[in-house]
């Protein structure tokens, strides 16, 4: 079972850019598509984005899509997730997650998670 800790949250102005990172341990990220969800307080986990264990395919959510950017370093073990333009609505805390396969929108497919970082976005 691969273990991950997501860091790099924190407050920003509307219209800022944050990264928020995930770093694997107890395996490599060999094989894992790796996806980023977040729930805003009183709502439900929704996807983000997904990124294939290569990296050439990635997968947006429609809210998401042109301002956010995820990428892997295999090599490092990591994931991130660049966010520009953020929003009010951006509010979250933001998981990782890894899947054994194909990337995937679909929270139940995942079988390893994060303990979630905070992003606040004030207006």
């Amino acid at each position: 079972q691969v273990q991950l800790v997501e860091s790099g949250g924190g407050l920003v102005q509307a219209g800022g850019s944050l990264r928020v990172s995930c770093a694997a341990s107890g395996r490599t990220l060999y094989n894992y598509a790796m996806g980023w969800f977040r729930q805003a307080p009183g709502k439900g986990r929704e996807f983000v984005a997904a990124i294939s264990w290569s990296g050439g395919g990635t997968y947006y959510a429609d809210s998401v899509k042109g301002r956010f950017t995820i990428s892997r370093d295999n090599a490092k073990n990591t994931v991130y997730l660049q966010m520009n333009s953020l929003k009010p609505g951006d509010t979250a805390v933001y998981y990782c997650a890894g899947a054994w396969g194909n990337p995937t929108m679909e929270s139940t497919k995942y079988g390893s998670w994060g303990q979630g970082t905070q992003v606040t976005v004030s207006s």
